[in-house]
């Protein structure tokens, strides 16, 4: 094998053939993420050239594996592609929209481009032959009519009994590509000759790739197998390492070794060790850590949601757009900071602040937060104050837990307060607390005393898979009982969730006095169901051992009560003691003092008084603001990193660079991600005291009505 770095334009230079394999998958690059990376790649190079270019060196952008094959006679030169066809095809329909481009404005780059798509001369058979590339017959009417479309596709190949599909693929690129090539080369709607000779010269000088070309002896099936069957896919994590320390060459020695080779035993070699291989799972997804860490860093950086499958390519897209490092020493620093606060979340050593709310986000699955969390640790304004944050997220999240709140809107709600906080003047802490305790919706307020308590007595809290939050819950109570003469004991027993009136009630545990009623009597049935809504509550639940719950478990009162009392030295346990006899009226009892301590541990929120967060009158806010803003105004949506602008127009909202008028939020949003979205969500809009999220926009009064509003509440509505 021979490698050779050949520009876009060499590739494709002199009578030659490309030939895709039937046994390689057909076209399938679509314009997000692939055709878009590729695009702002050369947007890069075109710049390079403009404001560089004595210093301009090739952006190296992935390697071909071609192999030559025996002609004979008139026959052009011909490679069959052991790997690179999508790179490959890509090129080609790049340059067949710039050519076309030029053509339609007159440009004598038109005739220079068709070069590199068309062969000419003498060939055995020019129907195919003068075609550069050649792809396999699902893709090649929809190809060869977009590079030649005086081509008689007919007598090229036959028309396949289903054309949908793959045909699309090659369309929609080359449809991208001039669209983006129109747009590059028109300034105020007029053509200019040399924006067009400039993105030629990108695509010659300032973009390579690794052609490596096999030799006689080497077997092209075998070697395309262990291409893209044998090898180990790379990680998001491996793809970021590569990207960071290719940009780092070029930095010297330093005391005999290489700076990059510092850099990395410093920086990166950390994170090549076995704790971050490990595999964890958020929701239904598991990820070796070093993803995980990686997806919040990005996360808390840009403001916005990452996908732990998309995170390669919003990382390098941040970077190369925004530069927000200036230097890659300081981009390396910035991962081992959060790298350093993950790592403590993950470890979870009690007493640290970081490792407690690690056991409280796993117990209560909310790994949502972490990047949030990740701010508030190596933020400078807030780092000092991390145990007072961490409270109270947690208290925000545990007590909409218990009231049975959604937590549907969690990634956008943390991700969102970042922002917010950066902005924040004074204490970032604060803010924090000021904001969260201004929610008021059902998707994101912060539960009073007044709401939790309701949510506390009134709400069945026992389900299996609640039984990680509420050890987690009685495990904290229990730390807060043990009175200062009580010795400082770690529990390390495995303790379980128990009932201490069984959910089989009905053998060991009747209803005292209705011995005289039958089973379907009015008041038996009441007293029945009164206490089955019982079992459920806080009240009636405790911590124990496996073994000891498994003894004492369905045993009626007079027996279950002494074993609890006399082999469990939990003080949750010790305080039962205190109860001769155990009902509805004991579990509710019991219910109210264990509140009392909860109130203790989970702050409330700092709301004013007289608003209640679950009154009808806010409902009716939304509704003031169920459409867009007033004309004129400016709005605002990031999205892997990129920003798109936009303002209300008519009615509509108007986004630069995107055609069509919107008259939603949700429908801008569709537009710019070609996903279904909750656009208010998504769009920041422009106000006096600065941006607003457009959700939190339309569940503010109306200018005008906040008397009304007021008055309202005041009336007890």
């Amino acid at each position: 094998m021979k490698p050779y770095t050949r520009s876009i334009i060499e590739l494709f230079d002199g009578k030659k053939r490309y030939l895709i394999p039937l046994y390689q998958r057909q076209y399938a690059w679509k314009v997000e993420p692939q055709l878009e990376l590729l695009w702002e790649d050369i947007e890069r190079a075109v710049n390079r050239v403009n404001t560089d270019r004595a210093s301009l060196t090739p952006h190296f952008m992935g390697a071909i594996v071609i192999a030559q094959m025996k002609t004979f006679g008139k026959q052009v030169q011909a490679f069959e592609i052991i790997d690179g066809q999508q790179r490959l095809t890509t090129f080609q329909l790049l340059l067949s929209a710039i050519r076309d481009v030029a053509a339609a404005n007159g440009s004598k780059y038109a005739d220079e481009l068709q070069k590199y798509l068309l062969n000419d001369g003498v060939m055995e058979n020019a129907e195919a032959e003068r075609f550069k590339l050649w792809p396999s017959l699902t893709d090649r009417r929809a190809f060869v009519g977009l590079v030649d479309p005086t081509t008689d596709l007919d007598a090229i190949t036959p028309r396949p009994a289903d054309e949908d599909g793959f045909v699309r693929r090659a369309v929609a690129a080359h449809a991208y590509f001039k669209a983006q090539i129109e747009g590059h080369v028109q300034v105020e709607g007029v053509f200019e000759e040399h924006r067009l000779e400039t993105l030629f010269e990108a695509l010659k000088e300032g973009l390579a790739i690794v052609s490596i070309e096999l030799e006689r002896g080497d077997d092209p099936q075998t070697i395309f197998e262990t291409l893209n069957s044998r090898g180990v896919e790379l990680t998001p994590g491996d793809l970021m390492r590569n990207f960071i320390f290719q940009r780092a060459k070029g930095m010297g020695q330093s005391e005999g070794s290489l700076v990059v080779d510092k850099l990395y035993e410093k920086h990166w070699l950390p994170l090549d060790r076995a704790f971050w291989s490990q595999v964890d799972s958020r929701g239904r997804q598991s990820r070796q850590r070093l993803d995980w860490m990686l997806t919040d860093h990005l996360s808390m950086h840009i403001g916005n949601l990452v996908s732990v499958e998309t995170l390669f390519e919003g990382y390098r897209r941040w970077i190369l757009n925004e530069t927000p490092f200036p230097t890659v020493i300081s981009e390396l620093e910035s991962i081992t900071a959060t790298a350093a606060v993950e790592k403590r979340l993950f470890e979870q050593v009690r007493g640290d602040p970081l490792g407690d709310f690690g056991r409280f986000a796993d117990a209560f699955d909310v790994s949502t937060a972490m990047p949030l969390v990740v701010y508030l640790a190596t933020s400078a304004e807030s780092a000092g104050e991390l145990s007072r944050a961490l409270a109270v997220l947690e208290s925000y999240i545990l007590r909409r837990d218990i009231c049975g709140l959604t937590t549907k809107n969690y990634n956008r709600l943390f991700i969102g307060i970042i922002d917010r906080l950066r902005a924040a003047e004074g204490n970032r802490v604060d803010a924090l607390i000021a904001y969260l305790s201004s929610r008021h919706s059902d998707t994101d307020r912060w539960p009073d005393d007044a709401e939790w308590r309701q949510g506390w007595l009134g709400r069945d809290q026992y389900k299996g898979a609640r039984q990680p939050r509420l050890r987690f819950l009685f495990q904290a109570i229990e730390q807060a009982k043990r009175s200062a003469l009580n010795e400082d004991i770690e529990i390390k027993s495995a303790l379980t969730v128990e009932h201490i009136m069984p959910q089989g009630w009905h053998s060991s545990w009747p209803v005292v006095g209705l011995d005289h009623l039958d089973d379907l009597d009015p008041e038996r049935l009441a007293r029945d169901m009164e206490r089955t809504g019982a079992i459920n509550k806080l009240g009636n639940l405790t911590l124990l051992t496996g073994a000891l719950n498994s003894s004492v478990s369905n045993g009626p009162y007079s027996v279950k009560m002494p074993a609890v009392r006399s082999h469990s030295s939990l003080a949750l346990n010790r305080e039962l003691n205190g109860y001769e006899a155990w009902n509805e009226e004991q579990i509710a009892a019991r219910g109210s003092a264990l509140f009392k301590t909860a109130r203790e541990i989970w702050q409330a929120p700092d709301r004013q008084d007289g608003i209640n967060p679950i009154s009808p009158a806010w409902a009716d806010i939304a509704a003031q603001r169920s459409g867009l803003p007033a004309d004129s105004t400016a709005c605002r949506f990031t999205y892997f990193g990129k920003s798109y602008a936009g303002r209300i127009e008519g009615g509509a909202l108007v986004i630069d660079g995107i055609e069509g008028r919107f008259n939603s939020f949700s429908a801008a949003s569709r537009a710019v991600t070609e996903t279904n979205r909750n656009g208010w969500n998504d769009w920041h809009i422009q106000e006096k005291g600065g941006w607003t999220l457009a959700d939190d926009w339309r569940k503010r009064p109306a200018l005008g009505s906040e008397q009304t509003f007021e008055g309202r509440l005041s009336a007890g509505d």
